[in-house]
């Protein structure tokens, strides 16, 4: 398993292939904060929860000061595919080797349906525009995880 980050870390690289298949590097975002998400895969019903939780939060977040990053194995294509179908108006990025996932603890042991295995784990990250982290979750739920960031987030924590 993967070291967890923590609060007041720096957040590592994260420089991948974006659904329009624009290379995006977080440490270019010049001083704008970000809340990067890591999920399982495209299209699933945890998932498209997630997504789709984070686009009706947009507006919220974006007012708050932070750009939306989701991170998955998936193909950008197969990423393009999902922004299309349900209208996500945010990057998601394509993480292939799981490297992105690995190096910021967002990949481990987890049990699905009783059965234990190696795989992405759906984890939340604020950073700041300084590159350091604001917060860490791992093993988030799907739903209503993005409803509680939003109100930490709105008092400052």
């Amino acid at each position: 398993m993967s070291r967890e980050l923590a609060t007041g870390d720096t957040a590592p690289a994260l420089n991948l292939t974006a659904h329009d298949g624009n290379t995006v590097n977080l440490g270019d975002q010049n001083e704008r904060s970000a809340v990067v998400y890591f999920y399982p895969k495209a299209f699933t019903p945890g998932c498209t929860t997630e997504a789709c939780d984070f686009r009706d939060n947009l507006a919220a977040i974006k007012g708050l000061g932070y750009d939306v990053y989701g991170v998955s194995g998936d193909a950008p294509e197969e990423l393009n595919r999902f922004v299309e179908e349900y209208h996500l108006p945010y990057t998601l990025l394509s993480d292939p080797d799981h490297a992105a996932a690995k190096e910021w603890g967002a990949w481990g042991e987890r049990t699905i349906n009783g059965e234990t295995s190696e795989g992405p784990l759906r984890s939340t990250f604020v950073v700041n525009a300084d590159g350091t982290l604001a917060n860490a979750e791992y093993r988030v739920d799907a739903k209503g995880h993005v409803g509680r960031l939003v109100s930490e987030l709105s008092n400052g924590s």
